[in-house]
């Protein structure tokens, strides 16, 4: 398949397109704006093979999406692109609204437009394949509050409850596929994950923050107790989950990937500390660098997935425990320190401005 990417610049996107491109025999259309999040350098192991091409286009460009479409006729569509960190969506919501809601509108209006011009074999072929996050469902019940045997479970029926701007992005963006699946025949499909974690990720999030603060002998900073609960998915899992959802999965169906990784912050903090002790060790532990600050408004408590359906329908399961992920991790980060510093000074910016 020729299959165009949204997003493809980001975290999860650049290994979505890692993973096609190096064990697939798939073609590649990167599709991304090239936010302060999109990062070229992600996809240098990659970038020459002749199955690839990157647009640079803001999928809130209407005009500018039908001719990458007409352009490069895909057969299939994975949307990735998306404003996704809570804290910004804090302090800054007009953004994630345009992007996430805006902007999915527009490419399903582009794609529908396109699938319509299509035979009959392959707009029976063609997919739209929206990926999303478990954050659309709210929070879940705290092990501190209930009896653990008794813990509930994110599944494809749970109800939409977002707590803060992205989420309800997110989710409004969900409903919307959803309805040009039932108003207009469009072959959709969507997958909600949980927390991804892995090698190229943007060094605003937790594990990435922790581990280069800690390098740097910087603060480790922990939300209010560290309390909250997260099910951690390897971002490689999450690439060869969303290739069987885009290819097998039924069309109008809903499948939620985890990774089967309940931790709480403090714990994913503690670990990442006690592998850097192993790995570079120095005169103190690096979990004396811990320290906690204020709680953000309306944080979730607990996420956890469950992925049974995709397991029983798909054959997907994760390979990664949380373990021999985050050992994983610390290594690819300690191993990519000039990838961190272009991130973390600003100079990966010079791709996007082409400079």
């Amino acid at each position: 398949m020729n299959i165009l990417v949204t997003g493809g610049a980001g975290f999860i996107g650049s290994a979505v397109i890692r993973y096609l491109i190096q064990h697939t025999t798939h073609s590649v259309v990167n599709v991304d704006k090239l936010t302060y999040a999109g990062n070229l350098l992600s996809l240098k192991s990659i970038d020459q093979d002749s199955r690839y091409s990157f647009e640079q286009v803001d999928i809130c460009h209407q005009a500018r999406l039908q001719q990458v479409f007409e352009q490069h006729q895909p057969d299939a569509v994975m949307h990735l692109a998306a404003e996704s960190h809570v804290d910004r969506s804090i302090t800054g919501p007009s953004d994630f609204i345009q992007t996430n809601i805006v902007g999915t509108y527009n490419l399903l209006e582009v794609s529908r437009q396109y699938w319509q011009t299509l035979t009959v074999q392959k707009q029976h072929a063609f997919r739209f394949h929206h990926i999303s996050t478990d954050e659309v469902y709210g929070d879940l019940i705290h092990p501190d509050e209930i009896d653990q045997a008794d813990l509930p479970l994110f599944t494809e029926q749970t109800a939409y409850a977002p707590s803060s701007p992205y989420s309800a992005s997110k989710a409004a963006s969900d409903h919307l596929v959803r309805a040009w699946h039932r108003t207009y025949g469009l072959p959709t499909l969507v997958s909600n994950c949980s927390n991804n974690y892995g090698p190229y990720h943007f060094p605003e999030k937790l594990i990435p923050l922790v581990i280069l603060n800690a390098l740097e002998g910087k603060p480790l900073p922990i939300y209010g107790k560290g309390d909250q609960i997260r099910d951690w998915l390897y971002v490689d899992d999450h690439a060869r989950a969303l290739l069987k959802v885009v290819t097998e999965g039924e069309v109008g169906q809903t499948y939620n990937i985890g990774g089967n990784n309940e931790k709480r912050n403090i714990e994913v903090v503690t670990e990442i500390c006690a592998v850097l002790d192993e790995l570079v060790p120095k005169s103190a532990p690096y979990a004396e660098q811990i320290v906690y600050v204020t709680d953000r408004p309306g944080h979730d408590r607990r996420y956890a997935i469950d992925a049974t359906k995709i397991a029983t329908e798909l054959g997907w399961s994760p390979q990664e425990t949380f373990t021999s992920g985050i050992r994983k991790t610390v290594e690819w980060y300690l191993a990519n320190r000039a990838w961190c510093k272009q991130v973390q000074d600003g100079s990966y910016q010079r791709e996007r401005l082409g400079l």
